[in-house]
C-alpha cells in the first residue's frame, strides 16, 4: 500500500479512481484530482509548501515533486504526463503537457499548455515554455512549434493509457 503521511496539520487529499503504486509516497499538502496514476517509487513531497494535481494526471516511476518553503509550489493541470525519473520542483505545468523521461523542471518556471519537454532536458528556474512548444537540451531551449492538435491528441492518448494501464494493477 502506497506510503500517504500526514505532516504539519496537512493530510493528502486523493481523488476518485486514482492508482497509487505499492511504495508510491504522498505526504502532506497534496490535493490530487480524478483518475491520476501515482507509480512505483514516486514521490510527491508535500511538506514544506502545496502539490495540485488536475484529473487524468500519471506520474511515472521515480518521479520527485517538491517545492521551496513559502516560496514555491507545484501545480498541474488535465491530461499531464510526467515520464520516469522526473524532478518537478516548485513548477507550473499546464493541462496537455508532456514531461520526458529524466527531465527536471525547477522553481517558477512555467510549461505552457500541450508543451513537450524532451526527455533528459533541465528547464532552468523561472523558464517560461509558451503553449504548444517543444524544449530540449541543458540548459533546454526552445526547438519548435508542436501542431496544438496532434500534440493534444498525442499527449491525452498517453494520459488514457497510464488510466488503461493503471486498471490492470486493481484488477489484482
Amino acid at each position: 500500500m502506497a506510503l500517504i503521511k500526514e505532516v504539519r496539520g496537512f493530510t493528502p487529499q486523493i481523488g476518485k479512481n486514482a492508482f497509487l503504486a505499492d511504495n508510491a509516497t504522498i505526504i502532506g499538502d497534496v490535493i490530487m484530482g480524478d483518475d491520476c496514476s501515482v507509480w512505483f517509487n514516486a514521490v510527491l513531497r508535500g511538506d514544506v509548501n502545496s502539490i495540485r494535481i488536475g484529473n487524468r494526471v500519471n506520474i511515472q516511476d521515480g518521479s520527485v515533486l517538491h517545492t521551496l518553503y513559502q516560496k514555491s509550489t507545484v501545480e498541474i493541470g488535465d491530461d499531464v504526463s510526467i515520464g520516469h525519473n522526473v524532478v518537478i520542483h516548485g513548477a507550473k505545468i499546464e493541462s496537455g503537457a508532456l514531461i520526458g523521461m529524466g527531465a527536471i523542471v525547477l522553481d517558477h518556471a512555467v510549461i505552457g499548455e500541450g508543451s513537450i519537454v524532451a526527455a533528459g532536458s533541465v528547464i532552468l528556474s523561472g523558464t517560461i515554455v509558451e503553449p504548444g512548444s517543444i524544449y530540449a537540451g541543458v540548459p533546454a531551449k526552445f526547438v519548435k512549434k508542436v501542431d496544438p492538435e496532434q500534440a493534444k491528441e498525442m499527449n491525452q492518448k498517453i494520459a488514457k493509457n497510464y488510466l488503461m494501464y493503471s486498471g490492470w494493477f486493481k484488477e489484482e
